[in-house]
């Protein structure tokens, strides 16, 4: 299954209006100029590395409420993430944000890293498990419940209240998939640090630490549901199947919590990608379409209906 780009339409540093970059020059005290526009993601703004002529370095998120009305949440909810997140972590941590209607401007750590290579190499992979291990030994944080998340999305309970869905497997069985996606609140129940958007545009790896990047949807749960939200992401970009990753981690759990997780990613994946594309983001769809598709050949397997 050839893999669409985690990629949406990013806006140029120098688009931004000149109050804005005023703020940033200001803001780091000394005038940017460089700045570099970063791939991967589906935020339709600025993404970009800065460095200033002082030699000040910093990446810069920036999304008008003009381009997409629900982006600067998404953003603002980032900052308050970064600001409860604990030192040591491996996650570049806020500078400043600048949130004035229409616009929300995210300044963060500009660290040194490369995306992983695509498909996916083993050794990296590892890493990037690694990496997730130690973010979700983490615990305590007032960041809600990514099970009660999941449940709110409510994918399958969507589709059936509409037309239903288009998979001849799933119409034959759409009221167990809702039974599974009511459960998933208990099923990955847990007071762990999640990132909830574990796949490869959001991973920088450096020379002596790797990073954590991009953190809008962090939730607190069981520690292995970073990994299965992951799974069919992982595997349409070249990684494992999604039991073989899972086992690669060492994953031990509940498998019926495991496939209430996984049936609620799904019904999430299916519903979203049937939706007209996000103002600003016409890529989105199909990326979701075929992370919905990994997911369901997933759930078939476990469930053996």
């Amino acid at each position: 299954m050839k893999a669409p780009p985690a990629e949406g339409v990013r806006l140029a540093y120098d688009a931004l209006p000149a109050h804005l970059r005023g703020w940033v020059d200001d803001t780091l005290g000394s005038p940017v100029v460089q700045a570099t526009t970063q791939p991967g993601g589906f935020s339709p703004g600025v993404a970009a590395r800065l460095r200033c002529g002082d030699g000040t370095r910093a990446f810069v998120k920036a999304v008008s409420a003009d381009t997409n009305p629900e982006s600067p949440a998404f953003h603002r909810r980032e900052a308050e993430v970064l600001r409860l997140l604990p030192d040591g972590l491996p996650v570049p941590r806020l500078i400043a944000a600048y949130d004035e209607t229409p616009w929300v401007v995210l300044l963060i750590e500009d660290v040194d890293g490369q995306q992983p290579r695509l498909p996916w190499a083993d050794d990296e992979l590892q890493r990037v498990l690694a990496l997730a291990g130690v973010v979700t030994s983490v615990t305590g944080l007032a960041l809600g419940s990514v099970g009660q998340r999941l449940a709110e999305w409510a994918g399958w309970q969507k589709l059936a209240a509409g037309d239903g869905p288009q998979d001849s497997w799933a119409r034959d069985h759409l009221d167990r998939l809702v039974a599974l996606e009511e459960a998933v609140v208990d099923a990955a129940d847990g007071e762990h640090l999640l990132h909830v958007d574990l796949r490869a545009d959001n991973v920088l790896l450096g020379d002596g630490e790797d990073w954590l990047v991009d953190w809008p949807w962090a939730r607190v749960g069981a520690p292995w549901v970073d990994l299965v939200l992951g799974a069919p992401c992982i595997a349409l970009q070249g990684g494992p199947p999604p039991d073989e990753l899972l086992a690669r981690a060492g994953v031990q759990a509940d498998p019926e919590a495991i496939t209430s997780v996984v049936a609620a990613f799904a019904g999430i994946m299916v519903h979203m990608s049937v939706q007209p594309p996000p103002p600003g983001i016409p890529t989105v769809r199909e990326f979701q379409a075929v992370q919905g598709r990994i997911a369901l050949d997933w759930l078939r397997d476990r469930t053996r209906w």
